[in-house]
């Protein structure tokens, strides 16, 4: 008897529709385990004594080779093609580096894994539809080796990694359809992008994050508990928050090799200067508000009270665009502004081109240490000073 139940577990381990459905229920398990830790502040695993043996657990290869994505751009802005990788001068912690191979980033020679994490919150009720049309695009450019994962906001997988067109579509499609039928995300984007960090990238080759969001969720990680003056989570119950802080996801973010794309839907604050906050909160309020209605009139001129509304409203979208673009500028990637729906296809765009304009270096360092410890890298052009490299500038040498 015990002879056919293993070889009926056997064969629901090797049906495809059987573990594209077990990916989906367990994704976000990791969540569950992590607990604050009030004395060290920071979220900290637990143990499950339930926990079963998985099939389908990477096997991580003992290797001391470190891998690099990056973009070179001249003075101008514009990606340099076709440097070798002799041109690239390396050093860690300040001691050269040999470079071992450089590899173009286009998906011919290095296949990606590719994770879209998307927001579909009310929120983002406008930039929905364009949203998933330019994702569509990006769903078509896809070369035939590479994979591709999307994760929503809801802390679900519409598709586990798969190089399947269609069903990445209908993902997609899956999206629009909740939208229009009044049913949104609940807004745990962080959550969707700590998931993906802790599940997806582990042991995927070449993994690439696209996160589209307007971070919302920041005021309820823990992080929060300590926000400057004026931040609004006061109103927020202790036990409400995350067992987990924005600097728990920088460094889970930090410990991958994934570079994440931040895409911001909204009116941006970031980069904008101060006198022209209360202007640009003025306009976010009119797009999620109609003035008249809901507050008497407070629309139609600035008051002590609706001012000062403004300004904090402006201060709470302008923290949540720096953690979002911090994020993508830690890892490599860089924060796009999605302020009108139309804007999508374009942003989408540059990010896929970007992509395939990236080079794939790599070097075994010389410090062969596995101690878990950071090491800061620096990336240079030879003989171009005038060149920029954009791409991580650290890694951690873990043992694991």
């Amino acid at each position: 008897m015990a002879i056919y139940v293993a070889l009926a577990s056997s064969f629901v381990a090797l049906d495809p529709q059987a573990q594209e459905k077990r990916k989906r229920e367990e994704f976000g398990s990791s969540l569950k385990r992590l607990k604050w830790d009030e004395r060290e502040q920071r979220a900290v695993e637990t143990k499950d004594g339930d926990e079963r043996p998985d099939s389908n657990v990477v096997i991580r290869v003992e290797t001391s080779l470190a891998v690099f994505e990056i973009l070179a751009f001249d003075k101008k802005g514009r990606a340099v093609s076709g440097l070798g990788k002799d041109d690239f001068i390396v050093t860690e912690d300040g001691a050269p580096q040999e470079v071992a191979s450089l590899s173009p980033g286009d998906g011919s020679t290095v296949p990606r894994s590719i994770i879209l994490i998307i927001d579909y919150s009310v929120s983002q009720l406008p930039f929905i539809e364009s949203s998933v049309a330019a994702a569509r695009a990006l769903v078509d450019r896809l070369k035939p080796n590479d994979r591709m994962a999307i994760a929503t906001d809801d802390v679900a997988l519409l598709a586990p990694f798969t190089r399947d067109k269609l069903k990445l579509k209908d993902g997609l499609d899956s999206l629009r359809k909740k939208a229009k039928s009044k049913h949104f995300g609940r807004s745990e984007q962080y959550s969707a992008l700590l998931a993906t960090l802790k599940e997806l990238t582990a042991g995927a080759e070449r993994p690439i994050i696209i996160f589209q969001t307007d971070g919302d969720e920041l005021s309820s990680l823990r992080s929060a508990a300590v926000s400057p003056p004026g931040a609004e989570v006061s109103a927020i119950p202790h036990n409400s928050f995350k067992e987990y802080s924005l600097e728990d996801i920088y460094a889970a973010a930090e410990k991958t090799r994934a570079p994440i794309y931040a895409v911001i839907p909204g009116v941006r604050f970031a980069g904008v200067p101060p006198e022209e906050h209360v202007e640009r909160a003025r306009r976010l309020f009119g797009k999620l508000f109609q003035p008249q209605q809901e507050w008497g009139g407070w629309g139609r001129q600035l008051t002590p009270t609706f001012e000062n509304y403004l300004r904090s409203r402006a201060q709470t979208a302008l923290r949540q665009q720096l953690a979002l673009a911090g994020i993508a500028n830690l890892t490599g990637g860089w924060a796009e502004y999605l302020e009108e729906p139309g804007q999508a296809a374009g942003i989408y765009d540059r990010i896929f081109s970007g992509i395939e304009r990236r080079y794939i270096l790599t070097y075994y360092p010389t410090n062969a240490k596995r101690d878990g410890k950071l090491r800061r890298v620096e990336i240079k052009v030879r003989n171009h000073p005038e060149y920029a490299i954009l791409g991580k500038k650290s890694y951690y040498a873990d043992g694991q």
